[in-house]
């Protein structure tokens, strides 16, 4: 079992360059922020060895190393290693879930470009579905239906961000946005890449992709009777923070090229506060809607992992009263996702 001294250090790590994370950590129970803490710093690590290494390649295989002892109980003698080791084997997380996390990684560093929006969605749910199963699995939930609606988020939050970022990562020699939609838009990717300016083309595909990222919020949001009750007020804050990246794109005029779109502190916290302030009836899913759907076939892989692996010896968590202490799923993908976009800009 790693120590207190293991998820001090995790901890310090975070408070220097997560402090989102950092804050929100102190007021979550102790039996959900450790793990939590343990599984983020990790990420954390994994994070900077591909995208600060100076050989990138190199760092992915020697991350691929140290994943293989950890999920074999015998971690390197790091902070980060030991305390996601005791995560991984406390909450029984399948090696092919961080395994999945390092392929995405490996992916990003030798530039993988993706052909269609299926390709998309592989990518998607490598880098940012594979952290919130894993919140999901510390938070006590294994249900194929509840996992599925982690990995829908998680993938319509990855979107998004591709949508809002168009220019800042084709400066950077960086293209995420489906091939084939460009083609289809009558651009050709090599070229626009080369002279990366925005257009209507351009407009067209940014829109296509936040209407993908919202079809899959809503998802999350019908499938929320799904969710244990204690999540669904931080689900539905994730859901409202990063649709409203989409709205603000839109409110741009759908140029992602030029600038790049950023929801104000303010308009954050109005949306946090909204979230917050509903009751149940008023944040409950539509009841003209279907409120269950299976899973997307490129996160069908994650699901069958956990059924696969059963788990021994639930944890206890304790209920959780303040609506603070209900957001640990959230903050964790919520401040991962932007740790990745300032590792992205620091290196443009």
């Amino acid at each position: 079992m790693s120590t207190q001294s293991d998820l001090a250090a995790c901890r310090e790590m975070l408070k220097e360059g997560s402090r989102t994370f950092h804050a929100a950590s102190l007021v979550l129970p102790r039996r959900i922020s450790d793990p939590a803490v343990a599984l983020y710093a990790f990420c954390r690590v994994a994070d900077d060895a591909v995208d600060l290494g100076v050989d990138r390649a190199a760092a992915v295989e020697l991350l691929k190393d140290r994943l293989d002892r950890i999920c074999r109980g015998l971690p390197m003698p790091y902070p980060s290693d030991r305390a996601f080791a005791d995560v991984v084997a406390r909450y029984a997380i399948p090696d092919a879930i961080p395994a999945a996390l390092i392929e995405g990684l490996a992916w990003d560093a030798e530039g993988r470009r993706y052909e269609t929006l299926s390709d998309l969605y592989g990518y998607a749910a490598r880098v940012a579905g594979t952290v919130g199963v894993m919140m999901t699995l510390v938070m006590g939930q294994r249900s194929p239906d509840i996992v599925a609606r982690a990995c829908d988020l998680g993938c319509a939050m990855q979107l998004t961000n591709i949508a809002r970022d168009v220019g800042e990562d084709a400066r950077a020699g960086r293209l995420y946005l489906p091939l084939s939609w460009m083609r289809e838009a009558g651009l050709d990717p090599e070229q626009w890449l080369q002279n990366p300016v925005f257009n209507s083309q351009i407009a067209s595909i940014v829109k296509r992709l936040i209407d993908t990222a919202d079809a899959l919020y809503d998802r999350a949001t019908f499938g929320i009777e799904n969710l244990p009750r204690a999540c669904r007020p931080g689900i539905f804050a994730a859901r409202a923070l990063y649709a409203e990246i989409g709205r603000e794109v839109e409110r741009s005029g759908l140029d992602s090229v030029s600038s790049r779109a950023v929801v104000s502190t303010g308009r954050k916290l109005a949306v946090l506060a909204r979230m917050l302030a509903f009751s149940e009836t008023e944040w409950a899913p539509a009841k003209d809607l279907p409120a269950r759907f299976g899973d997307m076939a490129e996160t069908r892989f994650l699901i069958d992992a956990i059924i696969a692996t059963p788990l021994r010896d639930t944890p206890v968590v304790p209920q959780q009263k303040p609506i603070e202490n209900k957001v640990a799923w959230l903050v964790d993908l919520f401040s991962r996702l932007e740790r990745r976009d300032q590792l992205a800009r620091s290196r443009a």
